[in-house]
């Protein structure tokens, strides 16, 4: 009787660390992300800034997976909404930037992107070129998303490639090789799952 009382503490109190584990871990990779954010480039002829946060969000969905790169992201927009100095510095912060911000459509697409990242990581090979894939599907949903918003905003198309678009897809294609060349060697690791 105490064996079996012994053995189902015990295994409680590894769900218990491991479930702490795993809040550390989507606390963490949102933090990451707000850290990204502060490494920015405003732009004079736009009034969405360069920076390093997109790499953040995709390295966060390859390393972490879908579910727990979703989490991360959607903390992320939490912690920005109440105010926190999560996003980049160059915005209004706070819920105005996230919701009438320049940049309102690539922040609110990054749970997706995040998702969409590690969904593709997980199914498959964890390989360069799939976590290069993940890491594309993701930029397009994130651009399709911000370039809606600024075509809205401005009520031009061609308005919103010129803020949104022209001015960053080599500082995306960089971004994307970067967070797939890493993803894909941390999953070379001895003891890495495949």
């Amino acid at each position: 009787m105490a064996k079996v009382a012994l053995q189902t503490l015990s295994t409680q109190q590894s769900r218990g660390f491991e479930a702490v584990r795993q809040v550390a871990l989507v606390v963490g990779a949102s933090l990451f992300v707000a850290l990204c954010a502060r490494i920015t480039i405003p732009l004079p002829f736009t009034p969405v800034p360069l920076t390093v946060q997109n790499f953040g969000v995709l390295l966060v969905g390859l390393m972490l997976g879908s579910k727990r790169g979703f989490a991360a992201l959607a903390l992320y927009l939490a912690e920005g909404a109440i105010g926190m100095p999560v996003f980049n510095p160059t915005g209004m912060g706070g819920v105005a930037q996230l919701l009438h911000g320049a940049t309102s459509g690539f922040l609110l697409a990054y749970p997706l992107v995040a998702w969409i990242a590690g969904y593709v990581m997980e199914h498959g090979r964890k390989s360069f070129a799939r976590a290069a894939v993940g890491g594309l599907l993701g930029e397009i949903v994130l651009f399709t998303s911000g370039l809606a918003w600024l075509a809205v905003l401005t009520h031009s198309v061609a308005q919103a490639f010129r803020w949104g678009f022209y001015w960053f897809m080599f500082a995306e294609i960089i971004k994307v090789m970067m967070a797939a060349g890493i993803a894909a060697q941390w999953q070379r690791r001895p003891g890495a799952s495949h």
